[in-house]
């Protein structure tokens, strides 16, 4: 395999840019060609599609966001819109494909398997969710944007003597509420994976509050419900002067973490090294501090991310 094409697909996420520039400048090493495609699988489609050199992922490894932009494309989940992507690859002589984002960034590169055309799929995305992978590129970064909020809340809900609901994204997992809220010692997390009773939540706060506890905050998954929604619901149980903060998008920007930089890093030389070998249909991932690969149908058919429903647990614990 002589020349091969990278998109980015669905949220960005901190570090796609570190694993775009991976996967270019592996493969110029290897003797390969590399072409980007802008605004992933609308993009494609389009034949938005140009050339990349080493001067082109320069100064990219510390951006957030992707330089290669990212687009919703609902129309690739059609046979049609699959074909036409297929067309424009075949048009600029691209033999493989390195496809980088969430679950339905993996869905396209799987409808390219099922047509025989090779692709690779990188999991890069801060929800957490992909099977396959311990983590995903993004989910460090993103978490750690969450607990320098909470560690700036904490302060004023001491301050006020306040419950904050601090709403997060995952829409879906919990995986960012569960990580951040266990780091950041929240008094509850609330996430879509596992059941709470409102009633429960609000006895725990008055414990804490009888025993002198100054604050009190719950991390919730947006996917739960929202976080004014929450405390709407909490306040039918008592007036825990709870404020809520929405976190929002910003959990999504900013400049990758060293783990994630590294993560993308191998995940993006490991695709080329995958390619080179005319080895498609496949995800790469992290299990037990591996680099694995799998075959991304069977990923997608037969699997499903579960959280570490532990780390829930052991937060119950240590937050009494």
């Amino acid at each position: 395999m002589k020349r091969i094409g990278i998109l980015t697909s669905g949220g960005d996420a901190p570090g796609m840019n570190a694993a775009i520039r991976a996967v270019t400048r592996k493969a110029i090493y290897e003797g390969m060609e590399v072409y980007g495609i802008n605004y992933g699988f609308a993009g494609l489609v389009a034949g938005d599609i140009r050339r990349l050199d080493l001067a082109d992922v320069g100064d990219k490894i510390q951006r957030g966001g992707t330089f290669l932009y990212s687009a919703r494309y609902p129309e690739f989940a059609t046979q049609e819109g699959q074909l036409k992507g297929i067309e424009q690859l075949k048009k600029f002589g691209i033999e493989g494909l390195v496809v980088i984002g969430g679950d339905g960034s993996y869905h396209g590169a799987m409808a390219l398997t099922k047509h025989g055309y090779p692709a690779v799929g990188i999991p890069g995305t801060i929800d957490n969710d992909i099977p396959g992978t311990d983590y995903t590129i993004g989910f460090d970064t993103a978490i750690n944007t969450v607990l320098d909020a909470l560690d700036r809340i904490r302060d004023t809900a001491t301050s006020h003597v306040r419950t904050f609901v601090i709403e997060v994204m995952g829409r879906g997992a919990g995986d960012i509420a569960l990580w951040a809220g266990v780091a950041g010692g929240a008094d509850d997390i609330i996430i879509p994976e596992h059941d709470f009773d409102m009633k429960e939540v609000a006895e725990r706060i008055q414990q804490g509050r009888d025993r002198g506890k100054k604050h009190c905050l719950i991390v919730l998954a947006e996917g739960v419900m929202g976080g004014n929604e929450f405390a709407a619901k909490l306040a039918e149980y008592g007036d825990f002067h709870t404020r809520v903060s929405i976190l929002g998008h910003i959990v999504r920007g900013g400049s990758p973490s060293a783990r994630d930089r590294v993560l993308a890093s191998k995940f993006g030389g490991y695709a080329v090294d995958l390619l080179k070998e005319n080895k498609g249909g496949l995800c790469i991932g992290i299990e037990n501090e591996q680099i694995v690969a799998r075959d991304i149908i069977d990923m997608l058919e037969n699997y499903k991310h579960k959280p570490d429903l532990s780390l829930y647990q052991l937060n119950r614990e240590l937050s009494v």
